[in-house]
């Protein structure tokens, strides 16, 4: 169950759209960057394992660091991962009233945003149980689609058609091979988060020393094999440029393969994306509330309904600056920002591992080799310096604002000591 649960999380929506902008920063071989964002996500998940088995509660990243460098990192690290779930949102937003919604209908980005957040707003504000029967639904469909892509690009292969030989296409005419794989595993690491948000289910699994690493590395490579394989399958299928030019760049390769109608294929994409929003909405705005409930968040943002007894105002205010941000930035830009912001989290994450080495604990947990955080920490620098400036710029007001907002809460903290 945790397995699927994990898989559910990474597996989907990321890769419907971000396939085309990889292969425009990295050239054809697009299944490269896939593989390297893959093993980089494992070795920061090597992290997570061992934290979230030494320490199985709720909280994640956030407690992490509290409990490695103190309650003002741990506050900053927390924002980000907020920022970033809105950030998200944001991302899914604009890939949604891409070219999948234009096979349907054509309409004004900001229409689309205003329907498509609401409407997510509306299903967030009726539950948790409403939105999780949802996610289970949408999770098989999304992955129907992308096994669909993998075996109409084998079909049109076998058949003669498109182009093996870009599968060793590296590099562009703006960036060498190096420089293009890099910039290219940025946004193809956008594909392969969610994985960090399974540690706060992991004291609720059986033997979390051993069923948490399990899970989540089996999720994660599950989730790797098929990420390579579409993107294998769309770049032996499509010209780089295509592919680069398009927000709905696997229903290209679906048109190219014929056999099955591009509406279908697009409704699946559809589902894929709105099921991701769903996931990312629902996790922005609780951690948003539980950051107001421990004072550190504006108290308006605990108000729940009476009924539901779900966070409003903390579903209402995530969804306004989602929608805000949708407006303002492609979804290759805010996907760029979101991984931003995780590497900052997750740079935390793989250094607290090794400050953590000082505390024994009784129970059994898993421990990963004392290379594997440094080497996570160091990629978190490497990805961080192929970051484009004006995506540093927007993280950089983010990290700012979650300064400020921490230094209040250090204060808040500092009187309610004193009194």
């Amino acid at each position: 169950m945790l397995y699927f649960f994990i898989l559910g999380d990474v597996l989907g929506a990321g890769v419907y759209v971000l396939v085309g902008q990889v292969a425009a920063e990295s050239g054809g071989a697009v299944w490269v960057p896939l593989l390297l964002a893959l093993l980089l996500s494992l070795l920061t998940a090597a992290s997570y394992a061992e934290l979230a088995t030494k320490y199985p509660r709720a909280g994640g990243a956030s407690h992490y660091t509290t409990l490695a460098f103190g309650p003002f990192a741990g506050f900053l690290v927390g924002f980000c991962m907020l920022a970033a779930g809105v950030v998200s949102v944001a991302a899914l937003t604009r890939g949604f009233a891409g070219d999948y919604l234009t096979s349907f209908i054509s309409l004004p980005v900001v229409l689309v945003a205003v329907i498509f957040l609401g409407t997510l707003a509306l299903l967030n504000a009726r539950g948790i149980s409403e939105s999780t029967r949802a996610n289970v639904a949408a999770t098989v469909i999304e992955v129907g689609g992308l096994l669909l892509v993998v075996g109409l690009g084998t079909w049109l292969l076998i058949r003669g058609g498109g182009d093996a030989g870009r599968l060793l296409d590296l590099g562009t005419k703006e960036q060498g091979a190096a420089a293009g794989v890099l910039s290219g595993t940025v946004l193809a690491y956008y594909s392969f988060v969610g994985f960090e948000t399974s540690v706060n289910v992991a004291e609720e699994t059986r033997e979390p020393h051993r069923s948490y690493p399990r899970a989540l590395f089996g999720a994660l490579l599950t989730a790797g094999v098929v990420y390579v394989l579409v993107g294998a399958v769309a770049s032996s299928a499509l010209p780089t440029g295509v592919l680069a030019a398009s927000s709905g760049p696997l229903l290209e390769v679906v048109k190219e393969a014929g056999g099955v109608p591009q509406k279908v294929f697009s409704a699946i994409a559809l589902v894929a994306v709105a099921n991701g929003a769903l996931l990312t909405g629902i996790m922005s705005s609780r951690l948003a509330y539980g950051m107001a409930k421990d004072g550190l968040l504006p108290k308006f943002l605990t108000r729940v309904l009476p009924r539901r007894r779900t966070p409003w105002a903390a579903i209402a205010a995530t969804t306004l600056i989602s929608f805000c941000l949708a407006l303002t930035g492609d979804v290759a830009t805010l996907a760029s920002t979101l991984v931003l912001l995780l590497l900052v989290v997750f740079l935390f994450v793989n250094m607290a591992v090794l400050v953590q080495r000082r505390d024994r604990v009784s129970r059994p947990h898993f421990r990963a080799y004392t290379a594997i955080p440094v080497l996570g920490a160091a990629s978190c620098v490497l990805l961080a310096t192929r970051i484009e400036g004006v995506v540093w710029l927007r993280g950089l007001v983010v990290i700012a604002v979650g300064l400020a907002l921490g230094a209040v809460a250090a204060q808040h903290r500092r009187r309610a000591a004193a009194k």
